[in-house]
């Protein structure tokens, strides 16, 4: 049995990487909003922090009713009560990753967490 799991993205609306790569400590999605559109609902979690990387184009996200802007090389995290929801801008695409994890789960990191 192999210590990773490989995966390519083919391009489209969304893809859930959880249950494709067998996460066990987040969720991923590649998310792709064609000029002008939106994502359908406003939503928030119960527990999961999300991290969004901008990866091309322009848009905007609506945080608890403050408008923030949104380009290529953006990184966002929002806490699980925000109610959030994504547009792209009428003129460009807009491309991001999705990383979700338990808000204040993380105990180590970098070379904390390293074994060399």
């Amino acid at each position: 049995m192999n210590n990773f799991k490989k995966l390519s993205v083919a391009e489209g609306a969304r893809a859930e990487l959880h249950d494709a790569l067998n996460l066990t400590g987040a969720e991923i999605s590649v998310n792709s909003l064609p000029a002008g559109a939106s994502v359908p609902f406003v939503h928030s979690h119960k527990q999961n922090e999300e991290i969004y990387a901008i990866l091309e184009g322009e848009g905007k996200v609506v945080i608890d009713g403050e408008e923030v802007g949104l380009k290529a090389g953006d990184w966002l995290r929002v806490s699980p009560s925000a109610k959030r929801r994504f547009f792209a801008s009428e003129k460009s695409a807009l491309k991001y990753i999705c990383i979700q994890v338990k808000e204040n789960s993380l105990e180590n990191y970098t070379a904390g967490d390293a074994v060399i």
